[in-house]
Protein backbone atom coordinates (compact mmCIF):
# COMPACT_ATOMS: atom_id res chain seq x y z
CA UNK A 1 0.00 0.00 0.00
CA UNK A 2 2.73 2.44 1.04
CA UNK A 3 4.87 1.51 -1.98
CA UNK A 4 1.93 2.14 -4.29
CA UNK A 5 1.37 5.52 -2.67
CA UNK A 6 5.07 6.37 -2.96
CA UNK A 7 5.12 5.46 -6.64
CA UNK A 8 2.06 7.62 -7.28
CA UNK A 9 3.67 10.52 -5.43
CA UNK A 10 6.86 10.20 -7.45
CA UNK A 11 4.88 9.99 -10.67
CA UNK A 12 2.91 13.09 -9.70
CA UNK A 13 6.12 14.99 -8.96
CA UNK A 14 7.64 13.95 -12.30
CA UNK A 15 4.53 15.09 -14.14
CA UNK A 16 4.48 18.34 -12.16
CA UNK A 17 8.13 19.03 -12.98
CA UNK A 18 7.57 18.31 -16.66
CA UNK A 19 4.55 20.61 -16.85
CA UNK A 20 5.93 23.47 -14.73
CA UNK A 21 9.41 23.47 -16.25
CA UNK A 22 8.69 22.16 -19.73
CA UNK A 23 7.27 23.28 -23.05
CA UNK A 24 8.68 24.80 -26.22
CA UNK A 25 10.82 27.88 -25.71
CA UNK A 26 13.22 30.21 -27.47
CA UNK A 27 16.07 31.26 -25.20
CA UNK A 28 18.56 33.88 -26.37
CA UNK A 29 21.16 33.44 -23.67
CA UNK A 30 23.54 36.23 -22.67
CA UNK A 31 24.01 35.13 -19.08
CA UNK A 32 26.96 36.35 -17.00
CA UNK A 33 26.43 33.51 -14.51
CA UNK A 34 25.56 36.08 -11.85
CA UNK A 35 24.13 35.23 -8.43
CA UNK A 36 21.35 37.74 -9.14
CA UNK A 37 18.77 37.41 -11.93
CA UNK A 38 16.32 40.17 -12.88
CA UNK A 39 13.38 38.61 -14.71
CA UNK A 40 11.00 41.00 -16.47
CA UNK A 41 7.62 39.71 -17.65
CA UNK A 42 6.84 41.60 -20.84
CA UNK A 43 5.09 41.33 -24.16
CA UNK A 44 1.74 43.08 -23.96
CA UNK A 45 2.40 46.76 -23.11
CA UNK A 46 4.92 47.82 -25.72
CA UNK A 47 4.02 51.51 -25.36
CA UNK A 48 5.82 51.47 -21.98
CA UNK A 49 9.01 49.69 -22.97
CA UNK A 50 11.22 52.65 -23.89
CA UNK A 51 10.93 54.21 -20.44
CA UNK A 52 10.51 51.04 -18.36
CA UNK A 53 13.55 49.28 -19.84
CA UNK A 54 15.66 52.44 -19.81
CA UNK A 55 15.04 52.68 -16.07
CA UNK A 56 16.07 49.06 -15.53
CA UNK A 57 19.19 49.60 -17.63
CA UNK A 58 20.06 52.71 -15.59
CA UNK A 59 19.48 51.30 -12.11
CA UNK A 60 20.04 47.52 -12.23
CA UNK A 61 23.26 46.16 -10.68
CA UNK A 62 25.83 45.99 -13.46
CA UNK A 63 26.81 42.40 -12.69
CA UNK A 64 23.23 41.07 -12.59
CA UNK A 65 21.69 38.86 -15.26
CA UNK A 66 18.69 40.55 -16.86
CA UNK A 67 16.17 38.54 -18.87
CA UNK A 68 13.05 39.65 -20.70
CA UNK A 69 10.36 36.94 -20.61
CA UNK A 70 7.32 36.82 -22.86
CA UNK A 71 4.62 34.28 -22.13
CA UNK A 72 2.81 32.85 -25.15
CA UNK A 73 4.51 34.89 -27.85
CA UNK A 74 7.81 35.66 -29.53
CA UNK A 75 8.53 39.37 -29.95
CA UNK A 76 11.08 40.59 -32.48
CA UNK A 77 11.13 43.91 -30.66
CA UNK A 78 11.89 42.34 -27.28
CA UNK A 79 14.59 40.24 -28.91
CA UNK A 80 16.12 43.37 -30.43
CA UNK A 81 16.01 45.27 -27.12
CA UNK A 82 17.58 42.35 -25.25
CA UNK A 83 20.40 42.18 -27.79
CA UNK A 84 20.98 45.94 -27.64
CA UNK A 85 21.16 45.93 -23.82
CA UNK A 86 23.09 42.65 -23.64
CA UNK A 87 20.20 41.00 -21.80
CA UNK A 88 18.80 37.52 -22.31
CA UNK A 89 15.40 36.89 -23.88
CA UNK A 90 13.10 33.96 -23.16
CA UNK A 91 9.93 33.27 -25.11
CA UNK A 92 7.55 30.44 -24.17
CA UNK A 93 5.05 28.96 -26.59
CA UNK A 94 2.55 28.20 -23.83
CA UNK A 95 0.86 31.32 -22.51
CA UNK A 96 1.12 30.77 -18.76
CA UNK A 97 3.02 33.27 -16.63
CA UNK A 98 3.72 30.76 -13.85
CA UNK A 99 5.36 28.34 -16.27
CA UNK A 100 7.21 31.20 -17.96
CA UNK A 101 8.62 32.35 -14.62
CA UNK A 102 9.57 28.81 -13.61
CA UNK A 103 11.44 28.28 -16.87
CA UNK A 104 13.05 31.71 -16.54
CA UNK A 105 14.39 30.95 -13.07
CA UNK A 106 15.59 27.52 -14.18
CA UNK A 107 17.60 29.10 -17.03
CA UNK A 108 19.78 30.89 -14.47
CA UNK A 109 20.87 28.04 -12.18
CA UNK A 110 23.59 30.09 -10.50
CA UNK A 111 21.23 32.84 -9.36
CA UNK A 112 20.45 32.71 -5.64
CA UNK A 113 18.51 35.99 -5.81
CA UNK A 114 15.55 36.57 -8.13
CA UNK A 115 13.96 39.91 -8.92
CA UNK A 116 10.59 39.54 -10.62
CA UNK A 117 9.37 42.73 -12.30
CA UNK A 118 6.28 43.38 -14.45
CA UNK A 119 6.49 45.44 -17.62
CA UNK A 120 4.37 48.25 -16.13
CA UNK A 121 6.72 48.86 -13.19
CA UNK A 122 8.98 51.92 -13.20
CA UNK A 123 12.02 51.06 -11.10
CA UNK A 124 14.02 53.72 -9.27
CA UNK A 125 17.53 54.43 -8.02
CA UNK A 126 17.16 52.83 -4.58
CA UNK A 127 15.01 49.86 -5.54
CA UNK A 128 17.58 47.14 -6.20
CA UNK A 129 20.03 48.01 -3.41
CA UNK A 130 17.52 48.77 -0.67
CA UNK A 131 15.35 45.70 -1.20
CA UNK A 132 18.49 43.56 -1.13
CA UNK A 133 19.77 45.28 2.02
CA UNK A 134 16.40 44.71 3.69
CA UNK A 135 16.50 41.03 2.79
CA UNK A 136 20.09 40.58 4.01
CA UNK A 137 19.27 42.34 7.30
CA UNK A 138 16.56 39.73 7.89
CA UNK A 139 19.29 37.11 8.03
CA UNK A 140 21.01 38.76 10.97
CA UNK A 141 20.70 37.17 14.40
CA UNK A 142 18.97 40.19 15.94
CA UNK A 143 16.57 40.83 13.07
CA UNK A 144 12.95 41.47 14.08
CA UNK A 145 11.62 39.83 10.88
CA UNK A 146 12.91 36.46 9.73
CA UNK A 147 12.62 34.29 6.64
CA UNK A 148 10.58 36.61 4.39
CA UNK A 149 8.88 35.08 1.38
CA UNK A 150 9.84 38.21 -0.57
CA UNK A 151 10.85 41.83 -0.14
CA UNK A 152 9.07 44.51 -2.17
CA UNK A 153 9.28 48.31 -2.34
CA UNK A 154 6.56 50.78 -1.48
CA UNK A 155 4.30 51.22 -4.52
CA UNK A 156 1.83 54.12 -4.85
CA UNK A 157 -0.76 52.19 -6.90
CA UNK A 158 -0.94 49.32 -4.44
CA UNK A 159 -3.56 48.65 -1.76
CA UNK A 160 -0.88 48.57 0.94
CA UNK A 161 1.74 51.08 -0.18
CA UNK A 162 -0.53 53.99 -1.12
CA UNK A 163 -1.68 54.72 2.46
CA UNK A 164 1.86 54.78 3.85
CA UNK A 165 3.02 57.11 1.09
CA UNK A 166 0.06 59.47 1.55
CA UNK A 167 0.94 59.74 5.23
CA UNK A 168 4.60 60.45 4.49
CA UNK A 169 3.70 63.13 1.96
CA UNK A 170 1.07 64.81 4.11
CA UNK A 171 -1.53 64.23 1.39
CA UNK A 172 -4.13 62.40 3.46
CA UNK A 173 -6.49 65.39 3.45
CA UNK A 174 -6.14 65.85 -0.32
CA UNK A 175 -6.93 62.16 -0.79
CA UNK A 176 -9.81 62.30 1.71
CA UNK A 177 -11.44 65.18 -0.16
CA UNK A 178 -11.63 63.11 -3.34
CA UNK A 179 -11.84 59.47 -2.25
CA UNK A 180 -12.61 59.28 1.48
CA UNK A 181 -10.36 58.29 4.37
CA UNK A 182 -7.22 56.35 3.36
CA UNK A 183 -6.98 52.91 4.96
CA UNK A 184 -5.40 49.48 4.63
CA UNK A 185 -7.79 46.55 4.23
CA UNK A 186 -11.29 46.50 2.79
CA UNK A 187 -12.37 48.11 -0.46
CA UNK A 188 -10.34 51.07 -1.76
CA UNK A 189 -10.28 52.96 -5.07
CA UNK A 190 -6.63 51.98 -5.58
CA UNK A 191 -7.22 49.11 -7.99
CA UNK A 192 -10.25 50.45 -9.86
CA UNK A 193 -10.61 54.24 -9.85
CA UNK A 194 -9.05 55.99 -12.84
CA UNK A 195 -8.96 59.32 -11.02
CA UNK A 196 -6.95 57.77 -8.19
CA UNK A 197 -4.33 56.49 -10.66
CA UNK A 198 -4.03 59.97 -12.18
CA UNK A 199 -3.94 61.54 -8.71
CA UNK A 200 -1.08 59.40 -7.47
CA UNK A 201 0.94 59.89 -10.67
CA UNK A 202 0.85 63.64 -10.14
CA UNK A 203 -1.67 64.51 -12.79
CA UNK A 204 -2.37 68.11 -11.76
CA UNK A 205 -1.84 67.42 -8.04
CA UNK A 206 1.06 67.87 -5.65
CA UNK A 207 2.29 64.26 -5.67
CA UNK A 208 6.06 64.28 -6.43
CA UNK A 209 7.59 62.31 -9.28
CA UNK A 210 8.37 58.65 -8.61
CA UNK A 211 12.10 59.46 -8.48
CA UNK A 212 11.57 62.16 -5.87
CA UNK A 213 9.35 59.81 -3.87
CA UNK A 214 12.10 57.20 -3.95
CA UNK A 215 14.70 59.77 -2.90
CA UNK A 216 12.54 60.92 0.02
CA UNK A 217 12.00 57.33 1.13
CA UNK A 218 15.72 56.59 0.88
CA UNK A 219 16.68 59.69 2.89
CA UNK A 220 14.96 58.36 6.01
CA UNK A 221 16.22 55.31 7.87
CA UNK A 222 13.13 53.11 8.10
CA UNK A 223 12.37 49.69 9.42
CA UNK A 224 10.67 47.35 6.93
CA UNK A 225 6.91 47.01 7.03
CA UNK A 226 5.08 43.69 7.18
CA UNK A 227 2.14 43.60 4.78
CA UNK A 228 -0.97 42.11 6.45
CA UNK A 229 -3.18 42.05 3.34
CA UNK A 230 -3.08 40.63 -0.19
CA UNK A 231 0.00 42.08 -1.89
CA UNK A 232 0.33 42.65 -5.64
CA UNK A 233 3.72 41.28 -6.73
CA UNK A 234 4.60 43.65 -9.57
CA UNK A 235 8.13 44.07 -8.22
CA UNK A 236 9.62 41.67 -5.69
CA UNK A 237 12.93 40.18 -4.61
CA UNK A 238 12.93 36.56 -3.48
CA UNK A 239 15.48 33.86 -2.83
CA UNK A 240 15.77 30.92 -5.17
CA UNK A 241 15.48 28.59 -2.21
CA UNK A 242 12.05 30.09 -1.42
CA UNK A 243 10.88 29.37 -4.97
CA UNK A 244 12.07 25.79 -4.54
CA UNK A 245 10.49 25.59 -1.10
CA UNK A 246 7.01 26.57 -2.31
CA UNK A 247 7.23 23.95 -5.07
CA UNK A 248 7.67 26.44 -7.94
CA UNK A 249 4.81 28.57 -9.26
CA UNK A 250 1.82 26.31 -9.82
CA UNK A 251 -0.76 28.08 -11.93
CA UNK A 252 -2.29 25.28 -13.97
CA UNK A 253 -5.33 26.99 -15.49
CA UNK A 254 -5.45 29.23 -18.55
CA UNK A 255 -2.68 31.85 -18.57
CA UNK A 256 -1.87 31.49 -14.87
CA UNK A 257 -2.28 35.24 -14.36
CA UNK A 258 -2.37 36.01 -10.64
CA UNK A 259 -1.83 32.39 -9.60
CA UNK A 260 1.80 33.04 -8.62
CA UNK A 261 0.67 36.02 -6.57
CA UNK A 262 -2.03 34.02 -4.81
CA UNK A 263 0.41 31.21 -4.07
CA UNK A 264 2.95 33.55 -2.50
CA UNK A 265 0.32 35.35 -0.42
CA UNK A 266 -1.14 32.09 0.88
CA UNK A 267 2.24 30.54 1.63
CA UNK A 268 3.34 33.65 3.53
CA UNK A 269 0.43 33.42 5.95
CA UNK A 270 0.29 29.64 6.37
CA UNK A 271 4.03 29.12 6.85
CA UNK A 272 4.86 32.36 8.71
CA UNK A 273 7.11 33.83 6.03
CA UNK A 274 6.40 37.57 6.15
CA UNK A 275 5.73 39.67 3.07
CA UNK A 276 8.14 42.50 3.77
CA UNK A 277 8.10 46.00 2.32
CA UNK A 278 11.34 47.99 2.20
CA UNK A 279 10.10 51.38 3.37
CA UNK A 280 13.24 53.15 2.13
CA UNK A 281 12.48 52.76 -1.56
CA UNK A 282 9.52 53.31 -3.85
CA UNK A 283 8.76 52.30 -7.45
CA UNK A 284 5.96 53.25 -9.81
CA UNK A 285 3.14 51.04 -11.11
CA UNK A 286 1.17 52.34 -14.06
CA UNK A 287 -2.25 50.90 -13.19
CA UNK A 288 -4.50 47.91 -12.58
CA UNK A 289 -6.82 46.33 -15.17
CA UNK A 290 -9.87 48.62 -14.83
CA UNK A 291 -7.59 51.66 -15.10
CA UNK A 292 -5.39 50.44 -17.95
CA UNK A 293 -7.11 51.96 -20.98
CA UNK A 294 -7.40 55.43 -19.46
CA UNK A 295 -3.89 55.29 -18.01
CA UNK A 296 -2.41 54.35 -21.37
CA UNK A 297 -3.88 57.58 -22.75
CA UNK A 298 -2.66 59.47 -19.67
CA UNK A 299 0.83 58.03 -20.11
CA UNK A 300 1.01 59.00 -23.78
CA UNK A 301 0.09 62.60 -22.91
CA UNK A 302 2.32 62.90 -19.82
CA UNK A 303 5.48 60.92 -20.54
CA UNK A 304 7.66 63.40 -18.67
CA UNK A 305 5.99 62.27 -15.42
CA UNK A 306 7.41 58.78 -16.02
CA UNK A 307 10.90 59.59 -17.33
CA UNK A 308 13.95 59.44 -15.04
CA UNK A 309 14.53 62.52 -12.91
CA UNK A 310 17.70 62.79 -10.85
CA UNK A 311 17.39 63.46 -7.12
CA UNK A 312 20.14 63.21 -4.50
Amino acid sequence: MFKRFLKKTRLYNRIKMKVLLGGKTVFENRSKNSDTAILILAGYKGFLWDIVFERIKAFAPKDADVCLISSGLYSEELSRIAKEFNWSYLSTKKNNVCIAMNIGISRFPGASWIYKIDEDIFVTKNFFKNTMDTYLNCKKEDSFYRDPIFVAPLIPINAFGYAHLLRRLGLEDAYRAKFGAPHIGGATPVESDIEFAKFIWGGGYSVPSIDELDARCGAVKSEPLACPIHFSIGAILMERQMWERIGFFTGWKRNGMGADEMQLNKYAVIYSTPMLIAADTCVGHLSFGPQNAAMKEFFEKNKKLFEIREFN
